[in-house]
C-alpha cells in the first residue's frame, strides 16, 4: 500500500483509469467481434456497416491512450482486409 498521500491519490486514480480502460476495451472488442461474425456469415453489407463503427471505436480508444495507435491501425487494417475479401 502507498505510504504518502500523493501515492495514495495516484493509486486511486490508477484504479479509476483501469476501470474506464477495461470498459472501453470491452466495447471495442464487442464491435470487432460483430465485424468478424458478419464476415464469417458472408454478409458484406452488414460487415461494412459494422466495420465503420469498429474503426471509429478503435481510433477513439487509440486517441484516448487506451490502446496504442499502431495497434488500432493494425486491427482496422486487418478487419478492412477481411471485409474487402468478401466482394
Amino acid at each position: 500500500m502507498p505510504n504518502h498521500p500523493s501515492a495514495t491519490k495516484r493509486h486511486r486514480q490508477s484504479l479509476k483509469r483501469r476501470i474506464r480502460a477495461r470498459s472501453a476495451k470491452a466495447t471495442v472488442g464487442g464491435m470487432v467481434r460483430k465485424v468478424t461474425e458478419a464476415v464469417t456469415a458472408g454478409d458484406k453489407k452488414s460487415a461494412e456497416a459494422e466495420l465503420k463503427l469498429a474503426s471509429v471505436a478503435l481510433s477513439k480508444a487509440a486517441s484516448k491512450g487506451i490502446i496504442h495507435k499502431s495497434n488500432a491501425s493494425r486491427r482496422i487494417s486487418r478487419l478492412a482486409t477481411k471485409v474487402g475479401a468478401l466482394g
